[in-house]
């Protein structure tokens, strides 16, 4: 049977009938442009003939993602906007012409799409609204110290969607928009379901939204302080970490000299690199003045957003301990996690990472938080592997 237009009316038309046309408000289908990009990198990648064709045109690799790495089609899209001119030369080439096989009616497809506009306006558009979504969650997916900015990260990311959906609407920020809502309401739901107080807290001990340059950036943008909801998170946050009263009123005595600028936190120094100097550094300089609150912001300060990091031991684990090589011990297992590891966290104070042909090798790297090109990504050995 085949999934044509005429059998997926067939079938839409039969199910309508089923539940009655009064109960169906919408009905969504999987055509839209990134799945189309699936279609068309299988099509050219599980066939040798075409792929050899793509690799004279194109220098870039088609990714090869695994299901449940988080954005896949996302990086997929713009691994394709990167390759378009050399993905466009491809089909219009003579090679492409003149090679046949038993899937024309595809080839044409492929075709059509590589060089319909539409197509690649609807890719645009996707990776506008999609890219501070990801550029978030990659931050939150290092081991880098981020806990205090996600809050203010959240935020951020939010008006960058909302401005790239409604520039494509050609819309006003005050208008409405019913794309937008649906988009809005599950970034919302995610963040209800992952945000804890402990990042509220860490945003109001982070003094660089207390700072001049930060609140002139934008109008809405008020001390963590002045802003109710955060305020209700903070304090419930610290009435888990200090029980008691003696010690909940001496955290918010300091808490007041903190947002007040008493004592050393009114130094003009202090006021003066806010904005600019590493919370942590700043804190050991100017918070002795207030050492309950300067110890738990230093906690928090040095704390990543997630466990995620922590997670990948478990994949270099499956990479050792396979069914090929079930039968190594727990403990030779155990310390070779350890050692591949460390050589990876070493390999990336090498000039190579960098630059170079094993630029940015790991694709997970702390600095890959972006959705910019990293080149053209090889395969390295670490020397621990190679080693028998």
């Amino acid at each position: 049977m085949t999934n044509d237009e005429n059998f997926i009316f067939r079938l839409l038309k039969e199910v309508i009938q089923e539940v009655g046309e009064a109960n169906v408000v919408q009905v969504i289908t999987d055509n839209a442009a990134n799945y189309d990009v699936a279609a068309i990198k299988h099509f050219i990648m599980n066939h040798s003939m075409r792929l050899a064709i793509f690799n004279e045109f194109v220098s870039l690799k088609l990714l090869s993602i695994a299901d449940t790495r988080f954005s896949s089609m996302i990086v997929m899209l713009k691994r394709f906007k990167l390759t378009k001119s050399g993905l466009q030369n491809m089909v219009i080439s003579e090679k492409w012409n003149i090679y046949r096989d038993d899937k024309l009616g595809r080839a044409r497809l492929v075709k059509e799409k590589l060089l319909d506009d539409c197509f690649w306006n609807s890719v645009d558009y996707i990776l506008s609204f999609t890219a501070p979504i990801y550029d978030m969650i990659r931050a939150c997916d290092t081991d880098r110290a981020c806990l205090h900015l996600i809050y203010d990260m959240w935020d951020s990311m939010i008006v960058k969607v909302k401005k790239a959906i409604y520039h494509k609407e050609g819309k006003r920020m005050k208008d409405s928009s019913s794309f937008y809502d649906v988009v809005h309401r599950i970034l919302v739901d995610r963040w209800t379901k992952n945000s804890t107080p402990l990042h509220c807290l860490a945003h109001a001990l982070n003094p660089k939204y207390y700072s001049q340059q930060w609140l002139q950036e934008d109008s809405s943008q008020v001390p963590p302080h002045m802003d109710l909801k955060l305020t209700q998170e903070r304090q419930k946050c610290l009435r888990r970490f200090f029980p008691g009263m003696e010690d909940r009123s001496q955290i918010s005595l300091e808490y007041a000299y903190f947002i007040s600028n008493s004592g050393t936190f009114g130094d003009f120094d202090a006021i003066n690199t806010q904005y600019t100097m590493d919370p942590k550094s700043w804190r050991l300089l100017y918070g002795t003045f207030t050492l309950m609150l300067q110890k738990i912001a230093l906690r928090l300060v040095q704390q990543p957003s997630s466990s995620s990091c922590a997670e990948r031991n478990w994949s270099t684990y499956s990479f050792l301990h396979s069914i090929k090589r079930n039968k190594i011990t727990p403990k030779r297992a155990e310390d070779l996690v350890y050692m591949h590891s460390n050589l990876r966290l070493l390999s990336r104070k090498t000039p190579s990472y960098a630059q170079g042909e094993n630029q940015m090798r790991d694709v997970a790297g702390d600095t890959f938080n972006s959705l910019d090109d990293v080149g053209d990504l090889q395969l390295l050995v670490f020397p621990l592997m190679s080693q028998r």
